[in-house]
């Protein structure tokens, strides 16, 4: 009897079903990877879509507004409202100046010689001179801005604290103090202990010289505890509330507490 002689193509055949087999099998996991990327990303859609549709508070969808709220709770309680911001040496004095960034509020003309701060509710307004009667005070402290950069000057002006003692003690029975531009459109929230703090300034001089318009002429807000988007230029009212004031980046969509 003869042996069968081997079939030379038997390897070759016994590859290829393995190589069929093994094709199958990458068909199927692509049609499920496709299929479960195709139900993600209309989960992610889908939810997105549903975020967006939720009832809106201070132009934010509730679900991303109530985030914000409960980041603003823990921080306001992490935060101790005394801490003081480290003051620096005039060597770390930003080299040409601080960084200018946002000119809102700043592009109606103003009359440098009639500008009066007016406290809102009451018949009380001041010029820079009356201000300037109070105790300068000088502090280098960095303003961080919310995008990630941080710039250091030397900062002159008077306590907002020794302001309100001096010319309306009633401002410290209030919960909130709300500053804005005189035209009204850049305004800044505050509860009264960030208002109060002994590092917060209302500034009319920036590294010995007076302020510039881009800076906040005649008089801006230095508040060193806070995110830049606080820190108002061209003060031109004050009001002290009760009721949480309106804060334009909080309804940008930014925390209203913006504490650092």
């Amino acid at each position: 009897m003869t042996n069968p002689e081997p079939n030379p193509h038997s390897g070759t055949s016994a590859e290829a079903t393995e190589d069929e087999r093994v094709h199958r099998e990458m068909r199927r996991r692509s049609r499920r990877a496709f299929i479960t990327a195709f139900l993600a990303a209309g989960a992610g859609y889908g939810g997105w879509r549903w975020l967006m549709s939720r009832p809106h508070l201070d132009n934010l969808p509730s679900p991303f507004r109530k985030m914000l709220q409960l980041n603003e709770r823990i921080t306001s309680k992490v935060l101790d409202p005394n801490r003081r911001i480290r003051e620096v040496s005039e060597n770390s004095v930003t080299a040409g100046g601080p960084r200018v960034n946002g000119d809102i509020g700043l592009n109606s003309d103003i009359d440098f010689d009639n500008w009066r701060l007016q406290i809102v509710g009451t018949n009380l307004s001041f010029r820079l001179d009356d201000l300037k009667t109070l105790p300068s005070v000088n502090q280098v402290t960095p303003l961080n801005c919310i995008e990630g950069w941080t710039t250091v000057a030397r900062w002159t002006g008077i306590r907002l604290a020794d302001f309100v003692d001096k010319f309306y003690p009633a401002a410290r029975k209030y919960a909130y103090a709300s500053l804005a531009t005189p035209d009204g459109q850049y305004y800044v929230g505050l509860d009264a202990p960030s208002a109060f703090h002994p590092q917060t300034l209302l500034c009319y001089e920036i590294n010995g010289e007076p302020l510039t318009v881009s800076h906040g002429a005649p008089l801006r807000l230095l508040i060193p505890t806070k995110y830049g988007i606080k820190n108002l230029k061209r003060i031109g009212t004050i009001h002290f509330t009760d009721n949480r004031p309106r804060d334009y980046w909080a309804e940008q969509g930014y925390d209203w507490f913006a504490g650092l």
